[in-house]
């Protein structure tokens, strides 16, 4: 932290501010085929009540009703400026880390943390990089495979009796808990950021299928084992996912793929 010391008071460098103001332009809250318009008023609200701007639509419903102004209030803001998308990987491609929301746990779903402690992890990676938080349809939640594009779940603890929130409701408490995260490091005289630029949700899937083809052309996978390539490629995914790659990193593991290109061909 970045401080300069008074007469009875601490002044803070005003490039502080810049940097804590500017974490949040970076959090970008995906909604997944939500259905009810309602509950998309009421997420611009959420995120708009916690200071934060980006709201991201796959594929919602054609029209925004007067329901869902209704329930924005004063966001009208953030809802007609919500950027829509046909699927999912046009809305994560250009983010460099991507998070998914459940209340189904299980070890096919991969690490699954508590809310107060991933959002920990969102926000330190938010000072230099773009990070997507998906939020799964009101019914169904998100999917296995937008779930296998999650480098890690975050969960928030409910009663086993009525375990579902609404979608809006979701959406607050993860916004809630991010905004605390920043008062909690900076009492805590926290980092602002490592200062890695990590490389593009897109980039980092064009390293994945190079990849697999490489163990493929290895014959580290038993032919016609489309199970174990899949699960090995979805340890990965999450592996990576977690923590990102810069562009020197991507390079470098291309690099290892060209070189094993050679000495096999």
């Amino acid at each position: 932290m970045v401080f300069f010391k008074g007469v009875g008071c601490v002044r803070f460098h005003p490039f502080f501010f810049v940097l804590m103001k500017n974490w949040k332009d970076n959090i970008y809250f995906i909604l997944v085929e939500p259905k009810e318009s309602g509950n998309i008023g009421a997420s611009a609200r959420a995120i708009k009540n916690m200071g934060f701007k980006n709201l991201c639509l796959v594929n919602p419903p054609s029209l925004i009703t007067d329901e869902a102004r209704w329930f924005a209030c004063n966001a009208l803001d953030i809802l007609e400026l919500a950027k829509t998308y046909d699927d999912l990987m046009g809305a994560i491609k250009d983010k460099t880390i991507v998070i998914g929301t459940t209340r189904r746990k299980g070890k096919r779903r991969g690490v699954i943390l508590p809310v107060e402690e991933g959002v920990k992890r969102i926000f330190n990676s938010s000072f230099d990089n773009k990070v997507a938080i998906l939020f799964g349809r009101e019914d169904r939640g998100l999917f296995n495979e937008e779930v296998e594009e999650c480098g890690f779940l975050i969960t928030i603890p409910t009663s086993r009796e009525q375990p579902s929130l609404n979608l809006a409701q979701a959406v607050l408490i993860v916004a809630y808990e991010l905004s605390k995260a920043e008062y909690v490091e900076d009492k805590r005289q926290g980092a602002v950021g490592n200062g890695q630029k990590l490389v593009d949700h897109g980039d980092l899937t064009a390293l994945y299928s190079r990849i697999s083809e490489i163990l493929r052309l290895l014959e580290y996978i038993p032919k016609g084992d489309r199970n174990l390539e899949k699960k090995i490629m979805q340890n990965l995914k999450h592996f990576i996912g977690r923590a990102g790659l810069t562009d020197w990193e991507l390079k470098m593991l291309h690099g290892i793929c060209s070189q094993v290109e050679k000495k096999i061909k």
